[in-house]
This record gives C-alpha cells, sequence and structure tokens, in this order.
C-alpha cells in the first residue's frame, strides 16, 4: 500500500481550552470548549449546542477569546458553572477582554456560522493572540480533571452508574500525581456530581 495515499489530508484535532463570549450588552460567559484546530492554531472550529450561551453570544456580536490554560480548577468550576469572575485584561483594538491569567489567549472573529442542525459549526478566524505564561506540562491529574468535568456536564446523558465508574477511574491518577491545584478541582467535580446524581436517583 501507498503509505503517503493512507495519510489523513490535514492534520487537526481538538484542543481543550476556555472560551469567553459577551452578549449584546457586555456579559461575559466563560465555558470549556474543544474547538477544531489546525497545529499552528491558525483557526478554530467551534460546534456549540444551540442552547449554549456560546453560541448565543456568537451569533449577536461574532468575536470571543479562546485560552490555552493549564488551570483545571478554573476549567472545572466554569464546566458546571460555579466560577466567580476572574480579572480581565483589555486586547487593544478587539472588543472582548481577555482573561488576565492564562497561557495563551487568541483572539477571534466568527466568519461562518451553520446553525442548520442542533449542534451549530461556527468557523473562526484568529484576530490577535499573545502568550501570558508557559504551559506547565503534561500532567496525568490535570487530564483526569479535564475529563471529570466533561462527565459532569452528561449528566442526565449518561447512566448515572456509567459517570460513577468512569470517575473512579479518575481519581486514581488524581490520586498518584495531583498538585493542590488539581486535587481541589477533582474533589470539587465529585462533590458536584455525587450530589447531582443523588438527586437524580431521588
Amino acid at each position: 500500500m501507498d503509505s503517503a495515499s493512507s495519510m489523513p489530508e490535514s492534520d487537526e484535532l481538538i484542543l481543550e481550552g476556555i472560551v469567553t463570549t459577551q452578549d449584546a450588552v457586555g456579559n461575559l460567559n466563560i465555558a470549556p470548549m474543544g474547538p477544531r484546530v489546525d497545529r499552528r492554531i491558525t483557526r478554530l472550529v467551534l460546534r456549540p449546542f444551540q442552547s449554549a450561551v456560546t453560541y448565543r453570544n456568537l451569533k449577536a456580536t461574532a468575536f470571543g477569546v479562546f485560552y490555552i490554560t493549564d488551570d483545571v480548577e478554573l476549567l472545572a468550576r466554569a464546566a458546571v458553572g460555579h466560577l466567580q469572575q476572574p480579572e480581565l485584561a483589555a486586547i487593544e483594538g478587539f472588543p472582548c477582554p481577555r482573561l488576565a491569567d492564562c497561557c495563551r489567549w487568541l483572539a477571534f472573529r466568527v466568519q461562518s456560522l451553520d446553525d442548520s442542525s442542533e449542534r451549530t459549526t461556527i468557523e473562526c478566524r484568529i484576530a490577535a493572540q499573545g502568550e501570558v505564561r508557559p504551559f506547565f506540562g503534561f500532567n496525568r491529574a490535570k487530564h483526569a480533571v479535564v475529563e471529570a468535568a466533561i462527565l459532569a456536564t452528561r449528566i442526565g446523558i449518561l447512566d448515572g452508574d456509567e459517570i460513577r465508574r468512569e470517575l473512579a477511574r479518575l481519581e486514581i491518577p488524581v490520586q498518584k500525581t495531583a498538585g493542590l491545584q488539581e486535587r481541589r478541582a477533582f474533589e470539587f467535580l465529585q462533590e458536584y456530581i455525587n450530589s447531582r446524581l443523588s438527586t437524580s436517583d431521588l
């Protein structure tokens, strides 16, 4: 077999991070989101559900900021809407402010928005970008928190026992490799998930 013919046409992947958007009157929304990107992150393709605030804001204003961050506590709390607004910083010449603390930020504008299906496809171009601090590096506990945050958003979609089993599996790398931030984030998500599942079991 010709090896070249078996290679993918493009090297795109999902990059987990945070997206901030504003509504028409300037109210900020912070949401974890994994856009599809190319390796150099020259564009973003977001696919929020039409029930999401991110979708409504981008349809109304057409701009936002995507963040690469290693702050899993921020991501965990944003995933379930238990987040106090963090410190913001202005982006020169761009209408939406950015989070002051992140590793890398990418301000974007919507190029096209297709909401003909339940999950909207929003193609965005990068308008400005910058780096604030280095990315910490790979850590199994951080990745476990990301997966636990995704589980927290799947309550009511996935079976409760399946969520509990997966959460127990994710606890193992947290116990082995976490620092204080990762432990706080995972314990917060454990309490949130167990509380929600207990309520749904009634």
